[in-house]
């Protein structure tokens, strides 16, 4: 696209230093990253493990680039000025929910800047620990259809997504096929579950890759759906699954709108996390939409002060 105008702070994406000057040039106060995981210790530990194998879900090496303490990294999102962030889990067999929940709750509670995150797996007693953690605090929550292994029209999931839509609490989704595709995933999976709770208010991972346009399209029909931008413009993800450039007008309009967010993927990413910043600035796309993306529409829907 052309006639718009470029960041205030070029990003080459290969050195983290590079990000305070990024959001400054922009006149923002830091970043507000919707897609962060931190776990307890253990499960961190197999999830990297998984990584490191290439696990089936993965498909492709994929080296952990912050292999870090909890610390050590929540210090290093306060060095690139991201001022708030999530703390992403992700329940994928039954009764691990309710122990993540009060793991990720406690560890927001410690950690200034951190959203109060919580998740949910498809069980009997779903419905009971996630009002609680609504009542905890709750402000995001994640489902992984994909690691999960289930359809995200699941009965046993309903009043779990009636209790989220009549709060209003966005629920971070990862709905689409990439890495690599399950039975459950897909815009048809998720655009099904919508059409049961239509006043969910969502957040789609990856902006849905490969699906690009089909979740687009579904961004659009739906006032509460969002996307967020996890590793998509990447040079990792952009040869697995690149954007079409001719969807980019429709990602500048829903970004205007609110409708698009950061996400990075942090720590589990193979690149550096400037990367992530520089492949939305190499879209060009303007900087009131790298404003919006960046720090806005999650101040706005997360009421960050």
């Amino acid at each position: 696209m052309t006639g718009r105008p470029t960041p205030a702070a070029p990003l080459s994406g290969a050195d983290d230093a590079e990000v305070p000057a990024f959001w400054r040039g922009l006149g923002l106060p830091g970043l507000a990253d919707v897609h962060v995981h931190f776990l307890p210790p253990r499960l961190l530990r197999r999830v990297w493990a998984y990584f490191d194998a290439a696990g089936p879900l993965v498909g492709t090496e994929w080296p952990i680039r912050y292999r870090w303490s909890d610390s050590e990294r929540v210090a290093h999102l306060r060095r690139l000025g991201v001022r708030a962030f999530s703390a992403l889990a992700y329940a994928h067999r039954p009764g691990m929910a309710v122990e993540l929940n009060r793991w990720t709750l406690d560890f927001a509670r410690t950690t200034p800047g951190c959203l109060p995150s919580a998740t949910f797996f498809p069980e009997p007693s779903a419905a009971r620990y996630v009002a609680d953690a609504l009542a905890g605090g709750a402000r995001v929550f994640k489902v992984h259809v994909q690691v999960g292994g289930f359809a995200p029209t699941d009965p046993a999931l309903d009043p779990v997504w009636g209790l989220l839509a009549d709060a209003g609490v966005p629920v971070v989704v990862h709905a689409g096929h990439a890495p690599v595709g399950t039975a459950h995933t897909g815009p048809d999976p998720f655009a099904a579950l919508l059409a049961r709770h239509p006043r969910l208010t969502a957040v789609v991972a990856h902006l849905g890759a490969p699906d690009y346009r089909a979740f687009l399209d579904l961004a659009e029909a739906y006032e509460r759906v969002r996307l967020d931008t996890t590793m998509a413009f990447t040079s990792f993800f952009h040869r697995f699954v690149p954007f079409p450039t001719d969807e980019l007008p429709r990602l500048r309009a829903l970004g205007l709108a609110g409708k698009v967010l950061l996400g990075s993927d942090f720590p589990n990413i193979p690149y550096p996390y400037a990367e992530q910043l520089a492949g939305l600035a190499r879209l060009d796309l303007g900087d009131d939409w790298l404003r919006a993306v960046c720090w806005h529409n999650a101040a706005a829907l997360f009421q960050l002060d």
